[in-house]
Protein backbone atom coordinates (compact mmCIF):
# COMPACT_ATOMS: atom_id res chain seq x y z
CA UNK A 1 0.00 0.00 0.00
CA UNK A 2 1.48 3.33 -1.11
CA UNK A 3 2.10 5.81 1.51
CA UNK A 4 0.35 9.59 1.58
CA UNK A 5 2.94 11.93 0.61
CA UNK A 6 3.72 13.90 4.04
CA UNK A 7 3.79 17.88 3.87
CA UNK A 8 6.91 19.58 4.65
CA UNK A 9 8.15 22.41 4.19
CA UNK A 10 11.28 21.75 1.77
CA UNK A 11 8.50 20.14 -0.41
CA UNK A 12 6.19 23.50 -0.37
CA UNK A 13 9.70 25.18 -0.91
CA UNK A 14 10.80 22.50 -4.02
CA UNK A 15 7.57 23.29 -5.22
CA UNK A 16 7.98 27.28 -5.48
CA UNK A 17 10.80 26.93 -7.05
CA UNK A 18 9.52 24.99 -10.33
CA UNK A 19 7.44 28.08 -10.62
CA UNK A 20 10.44 30.64 -10.72
CA UNK A 21 10.30 33.17 -13.24
CA UNK A 22 14.17 35.01 -13.81
CA UNK A 23 12.57 37.88 -15.00
CA UNK A 24 10.39 38.39 -11.67
CA UNK A 25 14.01 37.49 -9.40
CA UNK A 26 15.74 40.71 -11.17
CA UNK A 27 12.31 42.64 -11.03
CA UNK A 28 10.97 41.78 -7.58
CA UNK A 29 13.98 43.05 -4.92
CA UNK A 30 13.49 46.76 -6.45
CA UNK A 31 9.85 46.52 -6.40
CA UNK A 32 10.17 45.51 -2.69
CA UNK A 33 12.81 47.92 -2.02
CA UNK A 34 15.10 44.50 -0.94
CA UNK A 35 18.06 47.12 -2.11
CA UNK A 36 20.78 49.07 0.44
CA UNK A 37 18.45 51.45 2.14
CA UNK A 38 15.44 50.45 1.58
CA UNK A 39 12.63 49.29 3.66
CA UNK A 40 13.33 45.78 2.35
CA UNK A 41 16.86 45.51 2.80
CA UNK A 42 18.10 42.24 2.97
CA UNK A 43 15.17 40.15 2.18
CA UNK A 44 16.01 37.76 -1.05
CA UNK A 45 13.49 36.48 -3.71
CA UNK A 46 13.08 33.26 -6.15
CA UNK A 47 11.18 34.72 -8.51
CA UNK A 48 7.49 33.15 -8.21
CA UNK A 49 4.66 35.51 -8.38
CA UNK A 50 2.01 35.73 -6.37
CA UNK A 51 -1.26 33.24 -7.93
CA UNK A 52 1.13 30.85 -7.99
CA UNK A 53 1.90 30.96 -4.63
CA UNK A 54 -1.53 31.05 -4.22
CA UNK A 55 -2.16 27.87 -6.06
CA UNK A 56 0.79 26.44 -3.99
CA UNK A 57 -0.76 27.07 -0.72
CA UNK A 58 -4.20 25.61 -1.59
CA UNK A 59 -2.23 22.63 -2.75
CA UNK A 60 -0.08 22.52 0.52
CA UNK A 61 -3.31 23.78 2.90
CA UNK A 62 -3.01 21.36 5.47
CA UNK A 63 0.84 21.66 6.22
CA UNK A 64 1.38 21.13 10.44
CA UNK A 65 2.64 24.65 11.67
CA UNK A 66 5.98 22.97 12.47
CA UNK A 67 6.29 23.10 8.61
CA UNK A 68 4.93 26.52 8.55
CA UNK A 69 7.37 27.88 11.21
CA UNK A 70 10.07 26.60 8.70
CA UNK A 71 8.78 28.41 5.84
CA UNK A 72 8.56 31.58 8.30
CA UNK A 73 12.10 31.00 8.93
CA UNK A 74 13.60 31.04 4.98
CA UNK A 75 15.11 33.58 3.73
CA UNK A 76 13.04 33.68 0.54
CA UNK A 77 10.28 36.33 0.34
CA UNK A 78 8.20 33.58 -1.56
CA UNK A 79 8.10 31.39 1.41
CA UNK A 80 7.31 33.76 4.05
CA UNK A 81 4.75 34.59 2.03
CA UNK A 82 3.44 31.28 1.28
CA UNK A 83 3.31 30.39 4.43
CA UNK A 84 1.15 32.91 5.91
CA UNK A 85 -1.32 32.58 2.79
CA UNK A 86 -1.20 28.41 4.21
CA UNK A 87 -1.67 29.85 7.75
CA UNK A 88 -4.71 32.23 6.64
CA UNK A 89 -6.59 29.18 5.12
CA UNK A 90 -5.98 27.44 8.33
CA UNK A 91 -7.10 29.93 10.37
CA UNK A 92 -10.60 30.73 8.22
CA UNK A 93 -11.57 26.87 8.04
CA UNK A 94 -11.15 26.67 11.75
CA UNK A 95 -14.35 28.25 11.61
CA UNK A 96 -15.83 29.57 15.05
CA UNK A 97 -18.14 28.47 17.56
CA UNK A 98 -17.10 24.87 18.65
CA UNK A 99 -14.33 24.94 22.13
CA UNK A 100 -12.12 22.91 19.61
CA UNK A 101 -11.85 25.22 16.90
CA UNK A 102 -12.01 28.19 19.51
CA UNK A 103 -8.76 26.65 20.48
CA UNK A 104 -7.00 26.52 16.87
CA UNK A 105 -7.71 29.93 16.61
CA UNK A 106 -6.04 31.25 19.14
CA UNK A 107 -2.92 28.54 18.40
CA UNK A 108 -2.85 30.26 15.01
CA UNK A 109 -3.30 33.59 16.55
CA UNK A 110 -0.58 32.62 19.07
CA UNK A 111 1.66 31.23 16.57
CA UNK A 112 1.15 34.48 14.04
CA UNK A 113 2.49 37.20 17.13
CA UNK A 114 5.50 34.82 17.67
CA UNK A 115 6.39 35.05 14.42
CA UNK A 116 6.12 38.76 13.39
CA UNK A 117 9.58 39.22 12.12
CA UNK A 118 8.82 37.08 9.78
CA UNK A 119 6.01 39.19 8.16
CA UNK A 120 8.72 42.06 7.18
CA UNK A 121 7.23 43.66 4.01
CA UNK A 122 3.98 45.00 2.87
CA UNK A 123 2.77 42.33 1.26
CA UNK A 124 3.04 40.17 4.22
CA UNK A 125 1.42 42.37 6.84
CA UNK A 126 -1.49 43.20 4.50
CA UNK A 127 -2.26 39.09 3.73
CA UNK A 128 -2.16 38.16 6.99
CA UNK A 129 -2.83 41.11 9.48
CA UNK A 130 -6.70 41.87 8.81
CA UNK A 131 -7.13 38.16 8.16
CA UNK A 132 -6.18 36.68 11.47
CA UNK A 133 -5.33 38.99 14.17
CA UNK A 134 -7.90 41.38 12.54
CA UNK A 135 -10.87 38.77 12.45
CA UNK A 136 -9.55 37.69 16.09
CA UNK A 137 -9.78 40.80 17.79
CA UNK A 138 -13.10 41.57 16.24
CA UNK A 139 -15.02 38.40 18.29
CA UNK A 140 -12.21 39.04 21.53
CA UNK A 141 -12.58 42.76 22.07
CA UNK A 142 -10.86 42.56 25.59
CA UNK A 143 -6.98 41.83 23.63
CA UNK A 144 -7.50 44.67 21.70
CA UNK A 145 -4.94 45.98 23.60
CA UNK A 146 -2.36 43.94 21.23
CA UNK A 147 -2.70 47.23 18.96
CA UNK A 148 -1.37 49.74 21.32
CA UNK A 149 1.24 47.31 22.02
CA UNK A 150 2.21 47.06 18.22
CA UNK A 151 1.70 50.82 17.22
CA UNK A 152 4.39 51.43 19.82
CA UNK A 153 6.81 49.58 18.23
CA UNK A 154 10.11 50.72 16.61
CA UNK A 155 9.15 48.24 14.03
CA UNK A 156 7.86 49.88 10.65
CA UNK A 157 5.78 46.25 10.45
CA UNK A 158 4.28 46.06 13.28
CA UNK A 159 2.97 49.17 13.42
CA UNK A 160 1.23 48.08 10.13
CA UNK A 161 0.18 45.36 11.52
CA UNK A 162 -1.50 47.33 14.05
CA UNK A 163 -3.33 49.87 11.74
CA UNK A 164 -4.53 47.08 9.28
CA UNK A 165 -5.97 44.55 11.68
CA UNK A 166 -8.62 47.43 12.32
CA UNK A 167 -10.29 46.33 9.05
CA UNK A 168 -12.63 44.09 10.10
CA UNK A 169 -13.15 46.11 13.46
CA UNK A 170 -14.07 49.19 10.21
CA UNK A 171 -16.20 47.13 8.45
CA UNK A 172 -18.43 46.34 11.12
CA UNK A 173 -18.63 49.78 12.23
CA UNK A 174 -16.08 49.83 14.65
CA UNK A 175 -14.22 53.18 14.47
CA UNK A 176 -12.77 53.56 18.65
CA UNK A 177 -9.50 51.34 17.41
CA UNK A 178 -8.91 53.33 14.55
CA UNK A 179 -9.54 56.88 15.23
CA UNK A 180 -7.52 56.07 18.14
CA UNK A 181 -4.62 54.82 16.56
CA UNK A 182 -4.71 57.27 13.82
CA UNK A 183 -4.11 59.61 16.01
CA UNK A 184 -1.22 58.34 17.80
CA UNK A 185 0.90 57.15 14.40
CA UNK A 186 0.11 60.67 12.80
CA UNK A 187 3.33 61.46 13.34
CA UNK A 188 5.33 58.29 11.96
CA UNK A 189 7.72 59.72 9.20
CA UNK A 190 7.06 56.96 7.57
CA UNK A 191 5.21 56.89 3.90
CA UNK A 192 4.05 53.68 4.53
CA UNK A 193 2.44 54.01 7.45
CA UNK A 194 1.02 57.09 6.21
CA UNK A 195 -0.60 55.19 3.46
CA UNK A 196 -1.69 52.41 5.92
CA UNK A 197 -3.51 55.02 7.86
CA UNK A 198 -4.86 56.85 4.91
CA UNK A 199 -6.18 53.27 3.57
CA UNK A 200 -8.29 52.67 7.01
CA UNK A 201 -9.65 56.08 7.36
CA UNK A 202 -10.99 55.87 3.46
CA UNK A 203 -12.38 52.22 4.78
CA UNK A 204 -13.91 54.01 7.85
CA UNK A 205 -15.83 56.83 5.58
CA UNK A 206 -16.96 54.03 3.43
CA UNK A 207 -18.83 52.55 6.02
CA UNK A 208 -19.64 56.15 8.11
CA UNK A 209 -19.08 59.28 5.88
CA UNK A 210 -19.47 61.52 9.03
CA UNK A 211 -16.71 59.61 10.43
CA UNK A 212 -14.25 60.37 8.58
CA UNK A 213 -15.21 63.79 8.30
CA UNK A 214 -15.56 64.40 12.22
CA UNK A 215 -11.37 62.71 11.82
CA UNK A 216 -10.59 64.94 8.97
CA UNK A 217 -12.05 68.48 10.70
CA UNK A 218 -10.17 67.71 14.01
CA UNK A 219 -6.90 66.31 12.35
CA UNK A 220 -6.30 67.59 8.66
CA UNK A 221 -4.11 70.28 9.18
CA UNK A 222 -1.75 67.59 11.14
CA UNK A 223 -2.07 65.10 8.12
CA UNK A 224 0.67 63.75 5.72
CA UNK A 225 -0.93 64.26 2.53
CA UNK A 226 -0.10 61.38 1.43
CA UNK A 227 -2.45 60.28 4.59
CA UNK A 228 -4.75 62.45 3.59
CA UNK A 229 -5.04 62.07 -0.10
CA UNK A 230 -5.54 57.76 0.59
CA UNK A 231 -8.06 58.81 3.20
CA UNK A 232 -10.53 60.99 0.52
CA UNK A 233 -9.67 59.26 -2.57
CA UNK A 234 -13.24 57.81 -2.79
CA UNK A 235 -15.02 61.23 -1.57
CA UNK A 236 -16.58 63.80 -4.42
CA UNK A 237 -13.77 65.78 -6.24
CA UNK A 238 -15.71 68.75 -4.62
CA UNK A 239 -15.01 67.49 -1.07
CA UNK A 240 -11.35 66.63 -2.08
CA UNK A 241 -10.47 69.90 -3.27
CA UNK A 242 -11.56 70.82 -0.16
CA UNK A 243 -9.72 68.89 2.32
CA UNK A 244 -6.85 69.33 -0.34
CA UNK A 245 -7.35 73.15 0.49
CA UNK A 246 -7.28 73.27 4.04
Amino acid sequence: MQQPIQFTAALVTANLRKLVRPEKAAFLPKFFQAIPGGYGEGDEFLGVVVPDQRRTAKRFCDLPLSEIQHLLNSPWHECRLTGLFILVDQFERSGKGKLAEAKLRKEIVDFYLGNLPAVNNWDLVDSSAPKILGVWLLDHARERKILNQLAGSEVLWERRIAVLSTMPLIQASQFAEIVRLAQHLIVDRHDLMHKAIGWMLREMGKQDADALTDFLEKHVDRMPRTMLRYAIEKLPEDQRKFWLSC
